[in-house]
């Protein structure tokens, strides 16, 4: 298994490990994928949809990289445009007026930063979905598969369950980035991924995650389907408790869960 926490971001990042959309197609059935924010396009960075899990009608958000070179580019590597967070919270919304839970997957070094989204209002599509999202009256489990930087991953991840695959990462920007700033090196990034604290086992000490999915010996990509039934358990287990509540009373139990932070 990774020694590092560096070893474990250079896992996440695998091309051949699983990506949202092979989650998605193991764990639902009868998935119909919903496109378009209704003010400019459709982001295929994020999926969207309906589906079924064990049964009980969700809605599904995702981040997508891209499981080849091609596809990678056509996901823009999986970091959203603000129509990609605005066509999640359409679907959020959606859910709420038909009492549908959510679930989030998140995977993306975070939003991409390039003109056109900064013109579309990328820092205000991120916070709206912040706040949003905290008053939503269905319950949201969010797990993190690979990376989740930044606000590009917390637009997804304002939930009342958070858990994290064991070598995903979850982190303010990457090692590479945070030792540019910090020492003018982006060599160092080894060493800023362990003063970031940015493994599942840090943030769940830090009770930012709930739980813990474990993985196999040498990553997800080498078990696939052993990690999305423990991520179907980790679901199962985490929906019978939240669809027995009461939903009216989910956002303020979601504002002291952050407020608590």
């Amino acid at each position: 298994m990774p020694k590092t926490a560096y070893d474990r971001v250079k896992l996440a990042r695998l091309m051949n490990r699983p990506t949202c959309q092979y989650f998605i197609e193991q764990l639902f059935t009868d998935f119909i994928e919903l496109h378009g924010d209704r003010r400019y396009g459709d982001d295929q960075a994020v999926i969207g949809g309906v589906g079924r899990f064990n049964g009980l009608p969700v809605t599904v958000i995702a981040e997508e990289k891209g499981k080849d070179l091609a596809e990678r580019t056509r996901r823009n590597f999986g970091s959203p445009h603000p129509e990609g967070y605005r066509k999640a919270l359409r679907l959020m919304q959606q859910a709420e007026k038909f009492g549908r839970p959510i679930v989030c997957l998140v995977d993306t070094q975070g939003a991409y930063c390039g003109k056109g989204a900064e013109e579309r209002g990328q820092g205000e599509a991120i916070a709206v979905n912040l706040a949003e999202m905290m008053n939503l009256k269905v319950p949201i489990v969010s797990i993190v598969i690979g990376e989740a930087g930044s606000g590009g991953a917390l637009a997804l991840a304002v939930a009342d369950r958070v858990a994290m695959l064991e070598n995903a990462n979850y982190s303010v920007l990457s090692p590479e980035g945070f030792a540019s700033i910090l020492w003018k090196d982006a060599g160092r990034a080894e060493q800023a991924a362990e003063v970031m604290k940015i493994t599942a086992d840090d943030l769940q000490e830090l009770r930012i995650i709930e739980e813990i999915i474990p993985e196999p010996e040498g990553g997800a990509q080498n078990a696939p389907e052993e990690v999305a039934a423990s991520i179907a358990g980790y679901l199962t287990r985490q929906l019978e408790i939240l669809t027995a509540e009461d939903y009216t009373a989910l956002p303020e139990k979601r504002y002291q869960r952050f407020r608590a932070l």
